[in-house]
């Protein structure tokens, strides 16, 4: 792939039109304040129109009925897709192991590799498990026995995916991620806590991605499931048997506690809480830091310390801002009733 691409080049590859001069030469992506004359830069919303005139930027990616820019443009129908596809077009290549097995990986006999995958330095995989074609499994990643990747997946080092786990197609877990670790399960008795044993296991769907660090716990019996498409932030913990629906996004530090059921397409923003044996409707929002305590139909938007419907918190935190005022407002009524009283007590001699 050439270091450079024409404007006609990007515009064709985001299925987008260029207005001006469409030989110019793009050699990467940058912000409307940093990007320098072989740069190409984008822009949303006309609001921004004054930085842009500023930017010395080569060209810029706008909406199809985005006004004149100082530069060339390519329209198109959404400028940010549009940018991440420019951006993968002039992304460095990433480091990956040599297609084969490293010297120094750990491979059982009972195990299965597909097609052309890449096994790098310190790699263990358990018993029977299977991996599929084309996956990657960088320094220090651990598979255990019976657990089975699909093809293209992606384990980032440090990565730990336990026994009787599934990872579907085209999965990718980053740094330290540990998939089908214990749920946390305990059972307090006179002597102390006894250790509840977590038979279950993880399922993973396709084209799930999980940030660093993050935790899925295996199921106390049966599965915790994660459904296809869903996106995973770093720093989360998914408890055991949690079941979330397809197309998902967990924001970074959220905990999901045990058995509580998302639908598709829920967000959470980051640092949410959710408590245990809940469950939260298809296409949920929930605003960052909000702690959830109750079930929630579809399609809800949620907020606060416990989590209300976004509506009823924005009016609870109008009455919260009003809260000096009034508290004066009731010193100033108690002052008065307190004189009112006295007057009532001691009457003025006639």
């Amino acid at each position: 792939m050439s270091e450079s691409a024409t404007l006609a080049e990007l515009a064709k590859m985001v299925d987008g039109v260029v207005r001006g001069d469409a030989s110019v030469r793009i050699k990467g992506v940058g912000g409307i304040e940093d990007a320098g004359p072989d740069q190409i830069t984008w822009i949303a919303h006309e609001k921004y129109l004054g930085a842009l005139s500023a930017s010395r930027a080569g060209a810029v990616v706008v909406s199809r009925h985005f006004g004149e820019t100082p530069m060339p443009a390519i329209l198109c129908e959404d400028p940010a897709f549009a940018v991440a596809k420019v951006l993968a077009r002039f992304a460095p290549p990433v480091p990956q192991p040599a297609v084969g097995v490293h010297p120094t990986a750990v491979v059982a006999e009972s195990a299965r590799l597909g097609r052309d995958v890449r096994l790098g330095p310190h790699v263990v995989v358990g018993e029977g498990a299977r991996i599929g074609d084309r996956s990657v499994l960088h320094a220090g990643v651990y598979v255990g026995d019976a657990s089975t990747l699909g093809s293209d997946c992606v384990l980032w080092p440090g990565v730990v995916v336990r026994e009787r786990c599934t990872l579907g197609n085209r999965v990718t877990l980053h740094p330290n991620v540990t998939v089908g670790a214990d749920g946390f399960g305990y059972h307090f008795r006179e002597s102390g806590h006894h250790k509840i044993p977590q038979t279950g296991t993880v399922e993973i769907g396709d084209d799930v991605e999980v940030g660093a660090s993050s935790c899925i716990d295996r199921a106390k019996f049966g599965v915790t499931r994660i459904g296809a498409g869903t996106k995973i932030d770093n720093l989360v913990q998914i408890a055991h048997n949690v079941q979330i629906g397809a197309h998902c996004v967990i924001v970074a530090q959220c905990g999901i506690a045990g058995s509580t059921r998302l639908g598709q397409l829920v967000v959470l923003g980051g640092q949410v809480g959710v408590r245990d044996h809940l469950t939260l409707g298809d296409g949920l929002r929930a605003a960052a830091c909000c702690c959830i305590s109750k079930d929630f139909p579809a399609a809800t938007v949620v907020n606060g310390i416990p989590a209300v419907e976004n509506h009823q918190y924005l009016r609870e935190q109008v009455q919260v801002r009003r809260l000096p005022e009034l508290s004066a407002t009731v010193k100033e009524l108690s002052k008065r009733v307190e004189r009112l009283e006295s007057a009532a007590d001691h009457p003025e001699p006639r």
